[in-house]
């Protein structure tokens, strides 16, 4: 049994997640993977205090915004 998605903009500071899918357009499904989130990419959300999301991914420092990170299904592992 598969675990329950969420939109990253509900992972709190400090969680590991997965990424699941992006339900956005061509365009930002292309941003984020030059951002490398990928389908199947395990990140951790270093800080969520009401802004841009910032997560550590393969080792890089990433900011999200709200809106697209609403987009963003991950599952919490």
């Amino acid at each position: 049994m598969g675990r329950e998605t969420i939109p990253l903009s509900l992972v709190s500071a400090g969680e590991q997640v997965r990424l699941v899918r992006v339900r956005a357009g061509k365009w930002m499904v292309n941003r984020l993977t030059t951002m490398g989130l990928t389908p199947g990419v395990e990140f951790t959300v270093l800080q969520d205090c009401g802004g841009p999301k910032m997560l550590s991914v393969r080792g890089s420092k990433v900011a999200i915004g709200h809106g697209i990170a609403h987009r963003i299904l991950v599952e919490v592992i």
